[in-house]
């Protein structure tokens, strides 16, 4: 699924060339997505060029092509919440669920988590996608509740132990308390896995890795969409 801004974002380009048959310049998409800078037009773009919905030509200037809209017209966050206000539902469908309990003289079984895709545990992604594959879990770990898993990509976590290619067992929840290792979701577009400190106000997304700095958002910037409960690794 995409986010908001990238389900704006390819309507406003799809739309474009409907009317005109030329792309939109950088600036223009800037202003129709009240971004502060064409960086972030740039990183939609990546993130809609590898899920396969536009595809930028060679050789020309500004020239994309959009392969393909959403099955829905409605984007990501829209209704119920949509907004700046309300709850960001980045992560749909149905997830593994641990339940409360387990009947007298049965074993718990394994439980089906669904792979959502890579997050990015350097410098923040686009990442959270639609399931890829599943992975069958022993209740033991997880914690109550909804889960998803994600792959890694990045070494900004190195110190907390957490590598390029491990996977995350993450619990869905929106709170999270400092200290907690979170998926972050920054300005509705970008997802990242750091450690959450509140600061007054302000949320710090801290990085296990001195060679990465500490962000720092208002909370209105941050959308916490769920809290590290476990890993895997593969030797």
């Amino acid at each position: 699924m995409l986010t908001k801004k990238q389900s704006e974002l390819l309507r406003f380009i799809n739309e474009r060339l409907k009317e005109t048959g030329v792309p939109p310049s950088f600036d223009e998409m800037k202003d129709a997505l009240d971004l502060r800078s064409k960086s972030g037009i740039h990183r939609l773009i990546m993130a809609l060029e590898e899920r396969g919905f536009i595809r930028r030509l060679p050789n020309r200037a500004r020239a994309l092509e959009v392969l393909r809209l959403p099955e829905s017209s409605t984007p990501a966050g829209a209704g119920g919440g949509g907004g700046r206000g309300g709850r960001f539902p980045v992560i749909e469908g149905d997830l593994g669920r641990v339940r409360a309990q387990v009947p007298v003289g049965e074993a718990p079984a394994s439980i089906i988590v669904p792979v959502m895709g890579r997050i990015a545990a350097g410098t923040p992604i686009s990442a959270i996608q639609t399931r890829s594959h599943t992975i069958s879990l022993p209740p033991d770990f997880l914690a109550m509740g909804d889960h998803f898993a994600l792959e890694v990509r990045g070494d900004s976590m190195i110190e907390a132990g957490i590598f390029e290619d491990d996977t995350v067992i993450i619990r869905k929840q929106d709170t999270a308390e400092t200290g907690d290792i979170v998926v972050a979701l920054i300005d509705d577009e970008e997802a990242t896995l750091k450690r959450l400190r509140k600061r007054g106000a302000s949320i710090a997304l801290e990085a296990a890795n001195p060679d990465y700095e500490t962000r720092i958002f208002g909370p209105d910037r941050v959308r916490i969409q769920g809290k590290l409960v476990s890993l895997l690794r593969r030797y």
